[in-house]
Parts: structure tokens; sequence; C-alpha cells
């Protein structure tokens, strides 16, 4: 059996989190609108949970699929402090083409076989993967503090 060497090095907590002056559903709003913004398509958005989903298509033959999940939980025992955890995946596709042959045997007339083919093209996953990068993740956030509207009245 092949040992792969440890992808998860469980050093940063800041990559994936940020505090917010914000209650937990403050915050998942402000992401969901910060997803909205960007063109994503929200599958759920819950007062503590936001999911979407976007396509892009770098080439003609391949797909990429962004999946961006926010979880946002009660940092403080009033709540009026969040902290929001992000996660983004990125899933690649590529098409495929397969060919599909046959032949067509006329018994009456004697061994008679025509060659008939034919191309099935399909996307298949080729790929999956976190992505890690600070930059992108801190741009994230800088779009959710821009969307977040904190209600002072009491």
């Amino acid at each position: 059996m092949k040992a792969f060497p440890s992808q998860e090095e469980f050093a940063s907590t800041a990559t994936y989190s940020r505090l917010f002056d914000a209650t937990p559903a403050q915050t998942c709003e402000a992401a969901r609108r910060a997803l909205l913004s960007q063109g994503y398509l929200i599958s759920t958005a819950t007062k503590d949970l936001v999911d979407g989903r976007k396509s892009f298509q770098p080439e003609p033959e391949s797909h990429l699929q962004m999946a961006i999940r926010v979880v946002c939980v009660p940092e403080t025992s009033d709540g009026k402090v969040s902290l929001g955890f992000v996660t983004a995946l990125q899933d690649r596709y590529a098409l495929k083409k397969s060919n599909n042959s046959a032949s067509l045997g006329v018994g009456a007339i004697g061994s008679l076989s025509l060659p008939f083919s034919s191309s099935n093209d399909s996307m298949v996953k080729v790929a999956s993967e976190t992505i890690s990068s600070e930059p992108f993740y801190d741009r994230f956030f800088d779009l959710v503090k821009r969307y977040l509207v904190v209600d002072e009245s009491p």
C-alpha cells in the first residue's frame, strides 16, 4: 500500500476563519450577499450556514466548479461577536471522448458487415481540491465586511 505524505498541518487558524462584530445571523447574511455579488448560486442560506456554487469554463474542454461553505458561530456569550469559518472546494472536470463501434450482419444475404461508429462525450471529474490560498480568503472576508450591516437598535 502506497503511503501519501501528510497534507494537513493544522498550523494557522487565520486562513479559514475571521471574527466579526456581528451576530452569526448577520455574518451569514453578509456572506450570502458577498457570494451573490460574485455570481454564486446559493443552495443553502440559514442563520448559521451558507452554501454557494459557481461554474467556470476556462477552456472549451474543461470545466471548474467552485463550492463555498460559510459557517457562522457565536464567539461571545452575548452572541454579538461571531466567528465565520469558510471553506472553498474546487472541482475540475475534463471532456472525455469514448468511441463506440458496431457491426451489422445480414444473414439472408450472406456475411455482410457494415461498420458503424459513434462518439460519446462526457465531462469527468479529474480533480477536487480545497483552496488553501490565504489571499483568496482575505479577499472573501473583506467582501463580507463590506456587506455586513449591523442593526444597532436594541
